[in-house]
């Protein structure tokens, strides 16, 4: 019997989809939200014969948010919980110098998902339960050099959910704040991670399905990332500025 139906924005990604198939196999029937939903034909394909789950693809483009009204009332099912993974990094060498650049990356972290996030709010508001899960970063807790546009869009993303999390707290509806840190993905398989900092897509899966549950508020997928930046929120601005981080 289902545990209720999961939407999973930006399925492509090596996170959403290991989020989908812990969902999956915890019983939830899924909706795969993406541009080119098609492609992901064998992905549902796989997961309806694993897990014996419904699976439906549906498609969405986060960047053109005068459709998300019509894909929101075209799911098949308003689904109990929706997973937010849509997200774009993109260089800061590129995006300090490129308008258009940064723009992307703005709106792909921030614009995109609090649009689709908010009309998903209005509808489980309406119906007086739900769950909303973004995928955030902790690049969004302290502007940096290294990666301030993309962590400005997170921080932005951050604050519209704790925004929507303290509007619906009263209404039967839940949000969660995930904030990943490092992750081993294709997008960071280029990058030279520390392995203490770096979490993998199934425990990022496994963090989500417990805050799930336990209806936990703001989640580290790896604790550390905490202490981490706590330390990093509190240095002082005249030694930050001497600092590349």
């Amino acid at each position: 019997m289902s545990k209720g139906t999961a939407l999973i924005l930006g399925a492509r990604s090596d996170m959403a989809m290991a989020i989908t198939h812990r969902f999956a196999k915890e019983g939830y029937n899924i909706q795969l939200a993406a541009r080119n939903a098609d492609s992901l034909a064998a992905d549902a394909s796989d997961i309806e014969l694993r897990y014996q789950v419904a699976v439906t693809q549906h498609e969405i483009d986060a960047l053109v948010t005068a459709s998300h009204e019509a894909f929101v009332k075209n799911l098949p099912v308003l689904p109990d919980i929706a997973v937010c993974a849509v997200g774009y990094m993109g260089e800061q060498t590129v995006n300090e110098r490129d308008a258009q650049a940064a723009s992307l990356v703005m709106r792909s972290n921030f614009e995109g998902p609090a649009s689709i996030l908010a009309v998903l709010a209005n509808r489980f508001e309406e119906r007086g339960t739900g769950c909303i899960v973004g995928i955030s970063s902790v690049a969004g807790e302290r502007g940096r050099a290294t990666n301030y546009v993309y962590g400005s869009a997170k921080a932005g993303f951050t604050a519209f959910l704790s925004g929507l999390r303290n509007s619906l707290a009263k209404k039967g509806v839940h949000v969660v704040t995930v904030l990943p840190g490092f992750v081993a993905t294709k997008m960071t398989e280029h990058m030279d991670l520390p392995t203490m900092l770096t979490a993998q897509p199934e425990e990022v899966a496994n963090a989500v399905l417990t805050a799930v549950e336990k209806k936990q508020d703001v989640i580290y997928v790896k604790s550390i990332w905490r202490s981490v930046m706590m330390i990093i929120r509190i240095i002082p601005e005249w030694l930050f500025k001497r600092m590349k981080i």
